[in-house]
């Protein structure tokens, strides 16, 4: 049985967060069907002295959710192409997020095809399992989530995070990646030997305990 982890599962350290959304599922259900995938990879982006966290000038009108309530969806638009999606962590007031990187498809798996098909102009069939949520940008697309999704509430909302019962992953961190600054904390977190995780994995990524 699954259910929608609560509001005070990210009103913890970021870290703390980062590792136990490994093996959760981000879950969206839309007019055309619901898709979901079990968590594999993310990051963690803590506080204005992280020179890669939006909340490093200060308060804006952009990065305002992060300062909010823990659990809120943070969602934004990379390079002008990309939507990413974060989920909100610690107490309003201490602006930091986990940045969801990678899934693996669990339920929608054809609706996740059809999505990236239209949005890549390859054919649905063109795509392996483990490579349809591979990536912050392609996740977005395969789950169909946007900037209208911002600030939405993972607690309690179409756009949600569960508990589904996934068996336990073993877990390893290593250096952020895709970023110019703020590379030296190994604040990225992913499944050992999923196929759907992205990027390289460092071979010299610490086990298990957050850093």
């Amino acid at each position: 049985m699954s259910r929608t982890l609560p509001r005070d599962f990210y009103a913890r350290p970021t870290l703390e967060v980062a590792r136990d959304l490994i093996g959760k599922a981000l879950v969206h259900e839309t007019p055309s069907g619901l898709a979901s995938g079990i968590i594999v990879e993310v990051e963690a982006y803590i506080g204005e002295s992280d020179p890669a966290c939006h909340a490093a000038p200060g308060p804006t009108r952009r990065n305002a959710p992060l300062y909010g309530p823990p659990g809120i969806a943070y969602v934004y638009l990379n390079y002008g192409i990309h939507h990413l999606v974060n989920a909100v962590t610690e107490p309003a007031g201490s602006p930091a997020a986990v940045l969801i990187r990678a899934l693996e498809p669990l339920e929608g798996e054809s609706l996740m095809r059809r999505r990236r098909a239209r949005w890549s102009g390859r054919k649905s069939s063109a795509f392996a399992t483990a490579a349809l949520c591979r990536g912050p940008g392609n996740l977005t697309r395969a789950l169909g989530i946007s900037l209208r999704h911002n600030r939405r509430d993972l607690t309690g909302s179409a756009l949600r995070i569960e508990e589904v019962g996934a068996p336990a992953r073993r877990v390893v961190w290593s250096r952020r990646i895709g970023i110019s600054v703020g590379v030296e904390p190994e604040w990225r977190a992913h499944a050992v030997e999923s196929a759907a995780v992205s990027g390289r994995v460092a071979e010299t990524a610490t086990r298990g305990q957050a850093p």
